[in-house]
């Protein structure tokens, strides 16, 4: 059988399924194939955090609150805490009273989430489903591709029936993990990345593990030997279900069936508990950000694209970041008004994130061995003093993998090719806070508007012009100049004070996917240059 499709999304995992959703809400054809029969790593459970911008782009999706339904329950706290065992010493305890629920954050109107992909991705696919652009093809292995100068031939076999397909579509979009066979077709990445670690997970089921311990409820458990964090005990739903993770060596796994589980989890908990394990799965830590995310009419996304050891929870959120950016700009470039420069802007805006985000992982990642202290875990006067010391240095230098908002929102687009500069001084960037700014680039600010809206409402579909205040210049030329070129545009006139000073400016220019793509106090003579700029038409 031959399919024809405008975008080939390889890959029915959350990045993979964002990216349909992106496409899909704007009315945009694809379809995604997968060998497997998506189930949210019911077996593996994978990534928890959906951090703010993650939320936020499930608002504009219309799931974020479905999102925080699966997830865990709005009155379980995510604190994280570094122990001994759970009934041993607490030697720091970092609590997050602004995640989950629905909190109040000052600069989103969406906090941060717990939603293993258990849930996740059930939502998503749900979501992508809904959509009539949208095809979802489950048990259709990719097999292959061949691309010319029109377009992709990919080769697809039904795993279920044997037969094979032809798929011929404008674009590829890999979106197929770590172990991608774009990846290889494309004779990139053939080592995988750089290998961190081999740890093992233990899933298992058990009511009310709290009851059996005096350190309250937590999301994270860090447990603590002599020489560093051996485990990690996750809580997967606030309720029953559970992960550890054994940290392992450097390059071997342990063989899963070697694990006496009941020992492990007995001195992790530091009593014996009635539990059902459901799983124990190998992985491998690993080190990567590709050298390119466009191969012509190929572009790699997520995990494909780039990974990095959990400790932070930026690898699905990464990815999701990557889903939208490209995502719009498949849309207009299917669409016809998109510059040559635009779908180019892909890799020179995502792939510096993923290197600051794989940086930052393998530093949380590196942070959990100490050199030895020996008395760490003894009920001794220089036990308590080793314990005050070490948790003071962990509140000091690890705290930043749980409060990483400058990761998760701070990103910023101002090297990009269709980001105009104003010339002014970029804001300071940190892993830990998140100030907003209109700056060049930089994720346009939230303010809750009078009507219950949030700024973030305004954008999505075209670019967006914001007059703020009545006095602003009119902006007829920029929505003349954009009629020209066929690009979607906008105007906005907000007068609310608190909008106004966080703006900056009285004109802000923000593209579709949120991000500021011009700003001035003035109207510009060269608005026909602006407009191409930002819609890639620059040459």
């Amino acid at each position: 059988m031959k399919i024809e499709t405008p975008v080939l999304i390889v890959g029915g995992g959350p990045v993979g399924l964002a990216l349909a959703l992106e496409l899909g809400w704007r009315g945009m054809q694809c379809l995604i194939v997968d060998e497997l029969e998506r189930d949210g790593y019911k077996t593996h459970p994978r990534a928890n955090l959906v951090n703010s911008r993650t939320m936020e782009f499930c608002r504009r999706w219309g799931i974020a609150g479905r999102v925080k339904e699966a997830g865990t329950p709005p009155d379980y706290p995510h604190t994280a805490m570094y122990v001994t065992s759970l009934r041993g010493h607490l030697i720091a305890r970092i609590d997050r009273p602004q995640h989950g629920g629905g909190r109040q954050i000052a600069f989103t109107p969406e906090p941060p989430q717990r939603c293993n992909q258990i849930w996740f991705d059930p939502v998503l696919r749900e979501r992508a489903e809904g959509f009539p652009a949208v095809r979802l093809r489950y048990r259709w292995r990719f097999d292959s591709f061949v691309q010319d100068a029109e377009g992709v031939t990919s080769g697809i076999t039904d795993t279920a029936t044997g037969e094979s397909h032809t798929v011929r579509s404008d674009y590829l979009a890999a979106c197929c993990g770590g172990r991608s066979p774009i990846r290889r077709i494309l004779g990139i990445d053939q080592n995988e990345g750089e290998v961190l670690g081999a740890p093992l997970s233990i899933y298992f089921r058990a009511k009310n593990l709290w009851d059996y311990h005096d350190k309250g409820k937590g999301v994270l458990h860090f447990i603590v030997g002599p020489t560093g964090v051996w485990a990690t005990l996750n809580s997967l739903n606030g309720g029953d279900l559970w992960r550890v993770t054994l940290h392992g060596g450097a390059k071997e796994h342990a063989a899963p069936e070697s694990i006496d589980h009941k020992e492990v989890l007995t001195r992790i908990v530091g009593t014996e508990f009635p539990y059902e394990l459901i799983a124990i799965s190998p992985w491998v830590r690993r080190k990567l950000v590709t050298a390119a995310y466009r191969h012509g009419r190929v572009f790699l996304a997520g995990d494909c694209a780039h990974q990095n050891t959990p400790t932070g929870g930026y690898g699905m959120n990464t990815g999701m970041g990557d889903a939208v950016d490209l995502g719009w700009k498949l849309s207009a470039a299917l669409s016809g008004w998109a510059g040559p420069k635009l779908l180019e802007s892909y890799d020179a805006e995502r792939r510096p994130v993923a290197l600051r985000n794989v940086d930052e992982a393998t530093r949380n990642f590196q942070l959990r061995s100490f050199a030895p202290v020996p008395e760490l875990v003894e009920a001794t006067t220089a036990g308590e003093a080793a314990r005050k010391r070490l948790g003071e240095e962990i509140v000091r230098s690890t705290s930043r993998e749980l409060l990483s908002d400058g990761i998760a929102m701070g990103y910023r687009y101002d090297g990009s090719p269709i980001v105009c500069p104003d010339g002014s001084v970029p804001p300071r960037t940190s892993v830990t806070e998140y100030v907003q700014s209109s700056f060049p680039g930089a994720r346009a600010p939230h303010v809750r508007l009078a009507d219950g809206r949030s700024t973030l409402d305004l954008f999505g579909k075209g670019y967006v012009m914001l007059r703020l205040s009545r006095d602003a210049p009119d902006v007829a030329s920029f929505a003349d100049a954009a009629k020209r070129s066929g690009v979607p545009f906008g105007v906005k006139l907000l007068e609310e004070p608190g909008v106004c000073t966080l703006y900056e400016r009285k004109l802000v220019l923000v593209r579709p996917d949120g991000h500021v793509a011009w700003r001035g106090d003035a109207l510009p003579a060269e608005t026909d240059e602006i407009v191409a700029r930002v819609s890639g038409a620059t040459r």
